[in-house]
């Protein structure tokens, strides 16, 4: 792991959990509504680091990108389906990459029975002996080689080398992302280096059927999927997605919960969020930020909050969460609003982002908070909760959001630990794609 963490005080996991060191890659699939998918790389955890997969071995194709690589997708801890990588493209602006494949759902995958034969060498058996293995599609997949005292290849092992590295042409073919503005060009190369010991994604059998969570009584709808909006008004569904050859088996993260109970969480983080968004108003003429602001109870704030203007909210949308199979519940609230006290025509619209956990007394506690508004957007994004995922292999889930500025977005992953979270990765941002909200 990359962080001493300290004994958590909201109760240990029920799960037992081990350390992962890699590699294992984390992308997200943009999925349109005809059907027609890319990914976009995050970052791939190697030896215990996390680093950006849009750079790693980018010798002249990063990694994460490789033709025929396999990315499970995940909604909230269940398998939704298998995105396989089939051409790396460039921006021709930004240089930024994507890869262009082909997605099966898990229904589809499930109804089909596989073609591939199987080694008799279990996966792991070998796994101290040869190069990282990802996830990576094939007909006949080989099983790990032991090293060689005078391996043939030349490719530099990442543990050895500095794991970003420039794509080595200065000159590479560029292609734009958007699916909205086309133009003619070519995929970069995506040929793999011919040394059969090179490092590889996922490589394995198709993802199983999903399965079916537990559910309550009267449970709550499912929440809709996270999505972005094309400039030609269409949606497209944003869907994590994972590369490992020997992760753990996937759990959900969904906390079960009736619908009485939704609408009090609702209640309680909507106060909670009007509080953080009063306190940035008032500290954006102080110079202060709401980070700075003293953390309060549920209680403490319900004193207060009745004599303030109250913000008017859109766009809500509340998720709950059991990251670590504990049965306690992890809240994030994301919202845009408006102050009423204001003309409307000069009204800033205000984006809000809140994750709290409940104790014991049932009273609500921030461990996160930000808060931005249109004006601000060059220096403070808003942030939009993609999913929980587990990013780091050890069966817990961590909170992934996309960060997005005025004219450009990057993703951030946060591990949730007592009141507080901790960023496992938190990429450099780049020019936004036509897919940013």
């Amino acid at each position: 792991m990359i962080l001493a963490l300290a004994q958590l005080p909201w109760g240990q996991s029920s799960r037992e959990t081990k350390s992962n060191k890699g590699p294992r890659a984390l992308g997200l699939v943009e999925l349109a509504s005809q059907g027609k998918a890319h990914l976009i790389p995050i970052t791939i955890l190697y030896d215990g680091k996390f680093y950006d997969a849009s750079a790693y071995k980018a010798s002249p194709v990063p990694m994460a990108l490789w033709a025929e690589t396999e990315y499970e997708g995940f909604r909230t801890g269940i398998s939704q389906g298998m995105f396989t990588v089939t051409a790396a493209l460039q921006n021709r602006t930004t240089s930024e990459w994507i890869g262009e494949g082909t997605w099966q759902t898990a229904e589809s995958l499930a109804a089909k029975p596989s073609k591939k034969s199987f080694s008799s060498v279990p996966r792991d058996l070998n796994q101290e002996e040869g190069p990282p293995v990802l996830r990576h599609s094939g007909a006949n997949p080989k099983p790990p080689q032991p090293a060689s005292p005078q391996p043939a290849s030349t490719t530099p092992s990442p543990a050895s080398t500095p794991p970003a590295a420039p794509p080595a042409s200065s000159t590479p073919a560029p292609l734009p992302t958007s699916a909205s503005s086309p133009a003619p060009s070519a995929p970069a190369s995506t040929a793999q280096p011919e040394d059969p010991d090179r490092p590889t994604l996922k490589r394995g059998k198709p993802a199983p059927a999903p399965p079916e969570p537990r559910s309550p009584a009267n449970p709550v709808a499912p929440k809709p999927p996270v999505h972005a909006s094309l400039p030609n008004g269409s949606q497209v569904q944003l869907i994590p997605a994972i590369s490992d050859a020997g992760g753990p088996e996937p759990h959900p993260y969904a906390y079960e919960m009736k619908s009485e109970q939704e609408q009090t969480f609702r209640k309680k983080m909507l106060i909670l969020a009007a509080d953080e968004l009063r306190a940035w108003v008032q500290q954006r003429t102080s110079g202060m930020t709401s980070s700075t602001a003293p953390a309060h109870t549920t209680k403490q704030r319900n004193a207060t909050s009745g004599k303030a203007a109250q913000p008017d909210f859109n766009e809500i949308q509340l998720n709950v969460f059991d990251l670590s199979s504990s049965n306690e519940p992890t809240l994030v609230l994301t919202a845009s609003a408006r102050m009423p006290q204001r003309p409307k025509e000069d009204q800033p619209q205000y984006f809000v982002a809140l994750v709290a956990r409940q104790d014991i007394n049932g009273d609500f506690h921030k461990a996160f908070s930000r808060v931005t508004d249109n004006h601000h957007l060059d220096v403070e994004p808003k942030f939009q909760l993609i999913d929980a995922v587990d990013v780091d292999g050890d069966g817990r889930g961590e909170l992934l959001f996309r960060k997005v500025y005025d004219a450009s977005s990057a993703f951030v992953v946060y591990r949730v630990i007592g009141d507080q979270l901790y960023a496992l990765f938190d990429g450099t941002p780049g020019a936004s794609s036509d897919l940013v909200p």
